[in-house]
C-alpha cells in the first residue's frame, strides 16, 4: 500500500513485455533473438504501482493478481511518461483522497493548502500570513517571469515570453515547443503518482474546471526545478520536442520524481503527520457516523439504533 517512500519498488516501469500469470506469480515475458525467452517474475505483494509503456499486454489473471494485492495499474508513455488510463483496484486505502475532498471543500483550508505549495516552491515565509489567493497568482506569476529573464540572459536568448497556442504551434520558438513537450510529460508522471496514491486529479487547490487541476498544482511543483531549465538549455535545438521528452525522460532516474511527488502530495494535505497506512489484505471497509467519527465494518449495529 502506498506510501511506502523507502521501497525502492513502490513504482515499477515496463514496456516491451508480456505479462502473464502462471503457477508461481506474475511474471515479465520478454523474447529476443540473441537470449531467447526470459521470464522475471514480479513482487507483486511489494508493488503500489505499475507503469505499463509501448509495447506492453497483460493476461486478466496478472491483472486480478496486481489488484487483489493493491497495486496500481497504469497505462503510460515511453519512460512512465504520460499517462493514458489507470487500474485502480478495490483495496486502495480512501484515506488520501479523502483528505483531499476535506480541505478542497473547505475555503480556508484550501487556500492553507495553495500557500504551502507556493512556499515549497519559493522558500517558508514567502507568503505572508492574509495573503489571498489573488496575492498567491500575483507573487508566483513575478517570480517565475523573474527566472525567464534570468535564463534568458545566461543563454542569450534575448527577450522569452511564454506562449502556448496549439492552433500556431509550428510558429512557435524552440523554448516554448521545448517547455511545453516537458511540461506533457511531467503531467503525465503526476498522474500516475496521484492515482498511486488514492487522490482526485480534477481537484485543485490553485487550478479548477479540468480534470487535471491537481495535477497541474502538483506539476507545478517541480518545473523550476525540471522542465524549465531543460527548455531553455534547448533554444538551439532543431528538434526541441522531441530532445526534451527524451532528455526529461532520462534525467528522470535522476530526480526519483516518484517517491517525491507521494511525499510533497502527503506533507501538502496533512503537514506533520506520519500515517502508517492499513494492510490492504486486512482492511474492512470502515462506515461514517457523523458524531462517532470512522466506526468498524463487519459489525452488527442492529442493537445500537434505540
Amino acid at each position: 500500500m502506498l506510501p511506502r517512500i523507502g521501497d525502492s519498488l513502490s513504482f515499477l516501469y515496463l514496456d516491451i513485455v508480456r505479462i502473464h500469470q502462471d503457477d508461481t506469480g506474475v511474471c515479465a515475458q520478454i523474447t529476443t533473438e540473441h537470449r531467447g525467452t526470459e521470464l522475471v517474475y514480479l513482487p507483486t505483494a511489494a508493488l503500489s504501482c505499475v507503469l505499463l509503456g509501448p509495447g506492453t499486454s497483460i493476461t486478466a489473471r496478472a491483472l486480478t493478481t496486481l489488484a487483489r494485492h493493491g497495486t496500481t495499474v497504469v497505462v503510460t508513455g515511453s519512460g512512465g511518461v504520460r499517462t493514458y488510463a489507470g487500474i485502480t483496484p478495490d483495496s486502495l486505502s480512501t484515506r488520501w483522497l479523502e483528505r483531499q475532498v476535506r480541505a478542497w471543500a473547505d475555503d480556508t483550508e484550501r487556500l492553507a493548502v495553495a500557500t504551502r505549495m507556493y512556499e515549497q516552491r519559493f522558500g517558508h515565509g514567502t507568503a505572508p500570513p492574509g495573503t489571498s489567493l489573488a496575492q498567491l497568482r500575483g507573487m508566483e506569476g513575478q517570480r517565475v517571469k523573474a527566472m525567464y529573464r534570468l535564463l534568458a540572459q545566461q543563454h542569450r536568448i534575448g527577450r522569452f515570453k511564454r506562449a502556448y497556442d496549439p492552433d500556431a504551434w509550428d510558429t512557435q520558438d524552440p523554448v516554448n515547443l521545448a517547455l511545453s513537450s516537458a511540461n506533457t510529460c511531467l503531467y503525465g508522471i503526476v498522474h500516475a503518482a496521484l492515482l498511486a496514491l488514492g487522490c482526485s486529479p480534477a481537484l485543485g487547490f490553485v487550478h479548477n474546471g479540468n480534470q487535471q487541476a491537481f495535477v497541474y498544482d502538483i506539476a507545478d511543483l517541480y518545473k523550476a526545478e525540471l522542465t524549465i531549465p531543460l527548455a531553455f538549455s534547448l533554444h538551439n535545438s532543431p528538434h526541441p520536442e522531441a530532445e526534451a521528452r527524451r532528455r526529461f525522460r532520462d534525467e528522470l532516474r535522476l530526480f526519483k520524481l516518484m517517491p517525491r511527488i507521494v511525499a510533497d502530495v502527503q506533507r501538502l494535505l496533512d503537514p506533520g503527520t506520519d500515517i502508517e497506512e492499513p494492510d490492504p489484505e486486512e482492511q474492512l471497509v470502515d462506515l461514517w457516523d457523523p458524531v462517532s467519527g470512522v466506526l468498524p465494518g463487519g459489525v452488527n449495529y442492529a442493537g445500537n439504533t434505540e
